[in-house]
């Protein structure tokens, strides 16, 4: 029976360090999906204390490589574990990689509720098993177990501030840590030493003078401790109420390129390739309420025929565009990593929520946005990252071909009947949907005033932008891209001669997206793929389409594109606008954001120290030194400023090289000081090139040529003279580049570059001699180039 009791006793400490640490990982556990977390992190916990406990006989230095070894290899058994938990593919070596290279920045970054993955279970497992095997060694070896509650705690505070305000304050279990901390010190075994009282064979003065100390000592540690609870005590229960810091805020999301950022620009170029297999898809649809025989199919736009060369079928979304500047549309989303349980949403009261699953077999879809019906609610088969505001999904890793994945998603039908009545929502929660930046075209206002008067109600309103464009303006595959204001008014207005009023489906959903925010509707302009829901999905599927939010029933997507067989009207039966000079009709390329030149520093100069060589020589050894080192400066400069312009021209791919190109001649403008600033088209900075060259020959001071301008001279032969109208080439590849990236050749490449170094030669030429100097070692390119290079 006094076995039993010791034992007891004993055991007492350990369990509550397996209850501390365990507790942490309940506390952390309420952002994860299921409660594989928590038994991990208990095993953890278990295993660490018992290691030690079972290894109390043996040499402190020993205990330690025993206990990680024994941590190594239930980390690797929850590492598979929580892999096939995920369904993610790969063997354990493969798995353990991935984890140990992402685990902190994913365990951060990702969504809520956390899925359960080899990444985001890592550090919790590992951590809990350090916590346990430093807490035992102090409490149990050393006897401290006050302080062997230390690794616990700490814990316990990283998984609080951890989980943030994600998930509800975590009373209970606080209060069960305080608790079970509290039995740990009050047992027993541990009130009174082995030996028993140390203070028993002291001569009785002495012993009343060592447990006087110890009274007073623990008076004053009590004293203090109430001191400290008085002192502390409202200042913690003021901030019971407030709202945690979040941590996530202080890590970077996972980000895309631009062509995922804006894959509205990428649509004429799948026109121009309508065999292109992109997708595999095989589709299974539950749930789909049947259409009244007055209104569309789920998949059509309200009270409306499918549009032209779209055909029946499923939507697939690729990306929803929000952000609208007068120049790009954009998605503006913040990626998390997510599990394959994504955040479920309230749909909207009058709509039907059907389930559809997808199985999607990527085949030369490139970039980083995953496909899947709106709106996905698990994806097994790819990591993901997911924006819930927009429903857009990436593949941080990029699409590979081959890539295989499943997707659940809860499709909403709003109830078309209550259209003709219902509203849209304003303020400032949908704020982002209705803004229209400066710089509108007064024929498109004029022409969005002229459908809102004509129509009051908000679905009216829309219904008629629908009808307009599709009965004023033609499809054609091969129109260029671009959806600036400069392009969509030509696309409006522009003469039909000369290639206005006709388009892809990137501008109809641009213009029907800018005309529904002048008519005071929230918009969004969608990307992404109209099949018919089983087999392959090609180029020729892709279009794009405008969304329309109204109260009660969410986003109601349209489809402005022309009916088959209807032949467009001529836009000057309904309005006539005021004649405008047509624009160019590419769309504008992003111009390169200038930076400034880095200020120079002055050498430092101190006095020199006593003694040593005479001034004379020490003049002249530091004079010789500067020189040299100003010489190797420079030496260095013109080298780096070399490599830098060879690899932008002779490296990479064609689209890579004419992009070098362009940035050789923005570049030059800038070392000519004139820079061109990131609101500027390329048309427009090429007309700025040819300028600023006429401007730099007309006043030569005899160190550059002289002449006519080469604006008005025209192309020659290949001469200097014709630099400048060459800019208005390379400005045209750009814009080619921009929007279709795999129609660049190597022709076209070399061309560009020819263009760029004789415009440059010519722009240096037409500076003064010391300018021409300065010019070659000039830092500016390279740390413009750098910034490029950075990531945002």
């Amino acid at each position: 029976m006094t076995h039993v009791v010791r034992v007891l006793r004993a055991s007492v400490v350990p369990a509550a360090l397996i209850g501390l640490t365990v507790l942490a990982g309940v506390a952390l556990g309420r952002v994860y999906a299921g409660d594989l977390l928590t038994w991990l992190v208990g095993g953890a916990a278990a295993g660490s204390v018992l290691v030690s406990v079972a290894a109390r006989r043996l040499p402190s230095w020993l205990v330690a490589p025993v206990s990680v070894a024994a941590m190594a290899g239930w980390t690797l058994w929850s590492l598979r574990l929580a892999a096939d938990h995920a369904e993610l593919p790969g063997s354990l070596l493969e798995v353990t990689a991935d984890a140990a290279r992402n685990g902190i920045p994913r365990l951060l970054t990702a969504m809520i509720p956390v899925e359960p993955a080899p990444d985001t279970v890592l550090v919790p497992v590992v951590a809990a098993w350090l916590a346990g095997l430093a807490g035992a060694e102090v409490a149990l070896r050393a006897g401290r177990v006050l302080l062997g509650y230390l690794p616990a705690a700490g814990l316990y505070a990283a998984a609080l501030y951890a989980v943030g305000p994600n998930a509800e304050p975590a009373v209970g279990t606080t209060v069960a840590f305080v608790a079970v901390a509290a039995v740990g010190l009050a047992a027993p075994g541990n009130a009174v030493p082995a030996g028993g009282d140390p203070a028993a064979d002291l001569a009785p003065r002495v012993r009343a003078a060592v447990r006087l100390r110890l009274a007073a000592s623990a008076t004053l540690g009590v004293a203090v401790v109430v001191g400290m609870v008085a002192l502390l005590g409202p200042l913690v229960a003021g901030q019971v109420d407030g709202r945690p810091v979040d941590p996530r805020r202080y890590v970077e999301p996972p980000q895309v390129q631009s062509l995922d950022e804006n894959p509205l620009i990428r649509i004429s170029g799948w026109a121009l390739h309508p065999e292109q297999k992109l997708l595999d898809v095989s589709t299974e649809r539950d749930g789909a309420p049947p259409a009244p025989p007055d209104v569309a199919a789920p998949d059509d736009e309200p009270g409306a025929e499918p549009a032209a060369g779209t055909g029946g079928g499923v939507r697939i979304r690729l990306a929803v565009l929000s952000d609208y500047d007068g120049v790009t549309w954009r998605v503006g989303a913040t990626y998390r990593n997510a599990g394959r349980i994504l955040p479920a949403a309230t749909p909207p009261e009058a709509s039907t929520v059907g389930t559809v699953r997808q199985q999607i077999t990527v085949a030369e879809l490139s970039g980083r946005l995953l496909p899947a019906v709106a709106t996905p609610r698990e994806v097994s088969g790819a990591r993901v990252a997911y924006d819930p505001a927009s429903g857009t999904l990436i593949r941080p890793e990029g699409l590979t071909p081959g890539l295989r994945y499943e997707v659940t998603s809860a499709e909403e039908h709003p109830d078309s009947n209550l259209l003709g009545t219902a509203n849209v929502p304003a303020g400032d929660e949908v704020a982002r949907v209705l803004r229209v930046a400066d710089g509108v075209p007064d024929p498109m206002r004029k022409l969005a005033a002229q459908l809102a008067e004509e129509n009051g109600a908000p679905f009216a309103r829309a219904l008629a932008i629908e009808q307009f464009l599709a009965e004023h303006y033609r499809v054609v595959a091969d129109a260029p891209s671009g959806h600036a204001y400069p392009n969509l008014g030509f696309f409006l207005f522009g003469p039909r001669n000369g290639g206005g009023q006709e388009g892809t489906s990137e501008q109809f959903a641009a213009a029907f997206a800018v005309l529904g925010r002048l008519s005071g509707l929230p918009t969004r302009v969608v990307v992404g793929f109209r099949t018919g829901g089983q087999g392959p999905v090609l180029a020729g599927d892709a279009y794009a389409w405008p969304e329309v939010l109204f109260d009660g029933l969410g986003w109601v997507p349209f489809d402005p594109l022309p009916r088959p067989n209807n032949e467009p009207r001529p836009v000057e039966e309904d309005f006539r606008p005021t004649p405008d000079d047509p624009p160019p009709s590419e769309a504008p390329a992003p111009t390169v954001e200038p930076s400034a030149s880095p200020e120079p520093v002055a050498a430092p100069d101190g006095p020199p120290g006593p003694g040593g060589l005479s001034t004379p020589v020490l003049v002249a050894g530091g004079s010789g030194g500067l020189l040299l080192l100003v010489g190797a400066l420079l030496l260095t400069l013109l080298a780096m400023r070399r490599s830098l312009t060879r690899s932008r021209l002779v490296q990479g791919d064609p689209g890579r090289r004419i992009a070098g190109a362009w940035q050789e001649v923005t570049d030059a403008l800038r070392l000519a000081g004139r820079p061109v600033g990131d609101d500027l088209a390329a048309t427009e900075v090429a007309g700025h090139a040819r300028q600023a060259l006429a401007d730099a020959q007309a006043g030569g001071t005899g160190d550059g040529p002289t002449g006519s301008s080469p604006i008005d001279s025209g192309p020659t032969s290949g001469g200097p003279t014709d630099a400048a109208p060459g800019v208005d080439e390379l400005a045209a590849l750009l814009n080619q580049v921009g929007f279709a990236p795999a129609a660049a050749t190597p022709d076209q490449a070399a061309r560009a570059a020819e263009v760029a170094t004789a415009y440059v030669t010519t722009l240096r030429a037409a500076r003064p001699w010391w300018r021409r100097l300065l010019w070659s070692i000039h830092p500016s390119p390279l740390t413009r180039a750098r910034a490029r290079r950075s990531p945002r």
